[in-house]
């Protein structure tokens, strides 16, 4: 095993008295082309080219003598120390860093970046990405070859944002660009680059002052504690099939996460689209009434959550929409069902006012490669004044789990 690592991180400006002397001594330097060209790089030490974390981490646990790594940036965010730090290696590591390349994308852009939510892209996930841009309003995206600027704007597709790319920071070729998301297609960019995306209004956007977490959007209200609210924190009566106990119930089973698209369908008032772009999630609402439309949009601004409107009926509608994670249909029957299951998502929540249409719903979810799960629920609205009954609901619920493949 290594006597020492020591992990440094280079972010363009001249290396510390420490990184210097670690490097002198080193008999095994990692990092890429460009750190490996680094003047004060040893000239006698073996020197391993970055390609695999894995396979250069098992080689300096093999090394007998003083490994140093090479990274850019602060290696401990989004870096190499994480590897290097699992169990199965027994390294002891110290590490020595540098500014981040997302700290100093944000500089050259002069904005703060407590509020942004930092994401990595890879092309064999790049989708996740493009999904926490849809959701949120600052997003710094650590790119890769095959998920940069031009893909992630391409998988964005009408949404529109604005892009701060930036191109080789702290090296004499440093470029930084601002371009709608619309225009970032058309160019090459060069690697490696972090992408700032920001786009989207939150409600009181205009608020002065400081948060208090990270990646928190500054200004965005908290909104009521909890969801399935009733409807009155929606303006009003809310459609057949909102009741806040069905939609908590769909919620629950759902499970939106940060990085998950979700499509809404038969959005209706926008409640459970709303509820749902509130756990972070990314969030197409479609619906077939333009007044529903509408509707869902101005509640998406009253609660600042980010969400996509498509107004159009489903089936045909969903043809050109990007791939959903998880799937709530409100409204549309077996042939929306069949059309969601065709797409493959993980979950797909629906319900149904009677027995018979429960079991067309089921038998189209197990013909789609679900597994099904059906709840009758019911539930009573009480006038605690004078503890009568005011409204009772029966409903079916329907959840559909994607079987997974031998």
């Amino acid at each position: 095993m290594a006597d020492r690592v020591t992990v440094i991180g280079w972010d363009g400006s001249a290396l510390t008295a420490a990184a210097r002397s670690a490097l002198g001594a080193a008999t095994l330097v990692a990092g890429a082309v460009h750190h490996l060209a680094l003047p004060e790089v040893p000239p006698h030490a073996e020197r391993i080219r970055l390609g695999s974390l894995t396979l250069a981490a098992r080689r300096i646990a093999q090394h007998r003598g003083t490994a140093v790594v090479l990274a850019d940036g602060d290696p401990g965010f989004f870096g190499v120390v994480r590897t290097l730090r699992a169990p199965e290696y027994g390294l002891e590591v110290e590490v020595v860093p540098a500014v981040s390349s997302v700290a100093a994308a944000f500089a050259r852009a002069g904005m703060p970046w407590d509020d942004a939510q930092v994401v990595v892209a890879h092309s064999r996930d790049l989708r996740r990405a493009v999904n926490v841009c849809r959701a949120h309003t600052k997003v710094a995206v650590l790119t890769s070859p095959g998920a940069g600027p031009a893909e992630l704007a391409l998988l964005l597709g009408g949404v529109h944002r604005t892009f701060v790319i930036c191109e080789e920071l702290g090296t004499d070729r440093e470029r930084v660009t601002v371009l709608t998301s619309d225009k970032v297609a058309d160019h090459v960019w060069r690697d490696p680059n972090v992408v700032i995306v920001i786009g989207g209004s939150p409600a009181g956007a205009a608020a002065q002052g400081t948060g208090w977490i990270a990646a928190h959007e500054v200004g965005h209200p908290a909104g009521p504690r909890g969801w399935g609210l009733p409807p009155a924190a929606y303006g009003g009566a809310l459609g057949e099939g909102e009741s806040g106990q069905l939609r908590t119930a769909q919620l629950a089973r759902l499970g939106p996460q940060v990085g998950d698209l979700v499509w809404d369908i038969g959005t209706g008032s926008g409640a459970a689209a709303v509820e749902t772009a509130r756990f972070g999630a990314a969030v197409i609402a479609v619906d077939a009434d333009p007044d529903a439309c509408a509707r869902t949009a101005a509640l998406a601004r009253r609660y600042g959550v980010q969400l996509q409107v498509v107004a159009g009926r489903a089936p045909q509608i969903l043809e050109d929409l990007p791939e959903p994670d998880v799937v709530r249909i409100g409204g549309g029957g077996a042939a929306v069902v069949t059309a969601c299951a065709d797409r493959r998502p993980e979950r797909i929540v629906t319900h149904a006012a009677t027995r018979d249409e429960a079991e067309a719903l089921g038998r189209a979810l197990a013909d789609g490669g679900y597994d099904v799960e059906c709840a009758l629920l019911q539930s009573v609205d009480l006038d605690t004044t004078a503890w009568v009954e005011r409204e009772r609901s029966v409903v079916f619920l329907l959840s559909g789990y994607r079987v997974p493949h031998p």
